[in-house]
């Protein structure tokens, strides 16, 4: 994996999280924000495993996963001034950076296979009842969207790493730092209000 922007000269970065309780990541992200290298390479080294790993999870590819890992730093390191404690903790907003850009990997890996078989589409004939389930699919998946939109910020990012992330009720409280309780309680009440805001109109 090549270094990190900030990267301190010759120091080593394996990537794995600290020991004990690990570093206030908060106040690393202040720090970097204030263009501290060395609080950037602390705060890299507490993280990227889990940052990886996120993008394992979702790319399902480990090169790939590299790459959006150095993405999601590259973003941190540019945009450590957003982060704003009182709308989560600063594990949750990096988990919630890399979802974005995993998932935004994915979409561009399968638009370059859709590109990959137009021509072969194009010359075949679409019986109507195909197209009408692809504009029904298509419908549903804008429901969706716009239903997580509607959602909190704390309730979707738990969602997303439960429901798009892949993880349990367990792994996602590790994740944000949360008791289990309370991270089910956000995936609850995130899927009620989803479940309520898809329904609408139907």
């Amino acid at each position: 994996m090549d270094p990190v922007p900030g990267d301190p000269a010759g120091a080593p970065h394996p990537g794995a999280p600290a020991g004990g309780h690990g570093p206030d990541l908060g106040a690393l992200l202040r720090q970097s924000a204030r263009g501290d290298n060395a609080a950037f390479a602390t705060l890299y080294d507490a993280t990227a495993a889990r940052v990886h790993g996120l993008a394992l999870r979702v790319v399902r590819d480990r090169a790939q996963a590299e790459e959006v890992t150095q993405e999601v730093f590259l973003e941190v390191w540019r945009q450590a001034s957003r982060y704003d404690a009182e709308r989560g903790s600063a594990l949750a907003w990096l988990m919630t950076i890399t979802h974005r850009k995993a998932v935004d990997r994915v979409r561009s890996a399968q638009a370059a296979s859709r590109r990959d078989v137009t021509w072969e589409q194009r010359n075949q004939s679409i019986e109507h009842d195909t197209t009408a389930e692809a504009a029904h699919a298509s419908l549903e998946a804008h429901r969706v969207r716009t239903a997580l939109g509607q959602l909190t910020e704390v309730q979707r990012e738990a969602i997303e790493l439960a429901y798009f992330g892949g993880y349990t009720h367990t792994e996602v409280a590790a994740l944000l730092d949360l008791p289990v309780g309370t991270a089910k309680t956000r995936i609850r009440d995130g899927l009620i209000r989803l479940r309520d805001t898809i329904g609408v109109g139907r």
